[in-house]
């Protein structure tokens, strides 16, 4: 599925969560086209006015409504409005972690349709909270089948000034809930999470890990490799703050660009191993992240090594 507008323009969680902190490479620029200059006619003539831009091919006409919600939409307190235009036939709502089938068509408040999946011809899939904050909301309010017309304020979409060729400003989205695909249960905290027991062996880096499945392989990542993952995080009060279990998509990335922990620990490993490593601040975010978002402190990884591309 190509790029839609509807995600957000951040790395996947796994960078968000895992990497280090390296800035995103700038995107190309869009080659602008090249006018080709006729030959000097003999005399003087007005130049003709050049035609306005086509509209996009198979567009989807604007709503009546695109420019503002109705007085028979409803209102959220976080200003998001929504409509339901088809009532759905499902009785549960999506909720965090759960993933969506979706059709979607969105537009400025001026009538420009900038993305459809409907025109492309095929349904989007994703994760309720790897959207834009307007999306997320308005997803929670649907059930399976229903179509909703969502008008969504600047500060839940993009905001007022646009980004990487992302739509600026307030925008309207009809979308169809096709499908609600549950999220996995969450694993288990451990009940060794706030530190390493005895019998974890340890590395001159102050990395602890214990294994918890043998693996098969015979061969050991390098620092340059890329791998394929499954893996849970935790605080070492218990918390977890990222999982690709719950996702239920494995994490594929260089070794080279994770956390020093990581980087160290998945070398220790061979595919379809398990093992628990226990990270001190220095070897993850430190106890001060400059990452928003990131974890403080030591914290506590189940990694299941999956595969490796040398």
């Amino acid at each position: 599925m190509r790029t839609s507008f509807i995600s957000f323009l951040a790395a996947p969680a796994i960078l968000a969560l895992v990497c280090c902190n390296k800035p995103a490479p700038e995107p190309a620029p869009t080659p602008e086209a090249t006018v080709t200059p006729s030959a000097a006619p003999p005399e003087p003539v007005k130049t003709a006015e050049p035609p306005p831009a086509p509209p996009k091919p198979n567009a989807i006409p604007a709503p009546d409504d695109v420019a503002a919600p109705p007085a028979d939409a409803k209102k959220t307190a976080s200003g998001l409005a929504s409509k339901v235009l088809t009532p759905g036939k499902g009785k549960d709502h999506p909720k965090d972690g759960d993933k969506v089938k979706v059709n979607y068509t969105g537009w400025t408040k001026t009538g420009t349709m900038f993305d459809s999946s409907v025109t492309r011809g095929e349904p989007a899939t994703f994760g309720v909270n790897e959207v834009i904050p307007g999306w997320t909301e308005a997803l929670k309010l649907m059930v399976a089948g229903e179509k909703r017309r969502v008008w969504i304020p600047a500060k839940l979409a993009y905001g007022e000034q646009s980004q990487m060729g992302a739509p600026s400003g307030d925008l309207t989205f009809d979308v169809e809930l096709l499908e609600i695909v549950a999220a996995p249960k969450p694993p288990d905290v451990p009940e060794d999470v706030k530190a390493p027991p005895k019998s974890a062996k340890k590395t001159a880096s102050g990395l602890a890990y214990r294994v918890l499945k043998p693996g098969t392989g015979k061969d050991h990542p390098t620092a340059t490799s890329r791998v394929t993952v499954h893996y849970s995080g935790w605080t070492t009060d218990g918390k977890m703050f990222d999982s690709s279990v719950t996702r239920g998509e494995p994490a594929t990335f260089p070794l080279n660009g994770v956390v020093k922990g990581w980087t160290e620990g998945v070398q220790l490993m061979v595919v379809g191993e398990k093992a628990r490593f226990w990270l001190p601040a220095d070897l993850a975010y430190g106890d001060t992240p400059k990452r928003p978002g990131a974890p403080s402190g030591p914290l506590t990884f189940d990694i299941e090594l999956l595969n490796i591309q040398q």
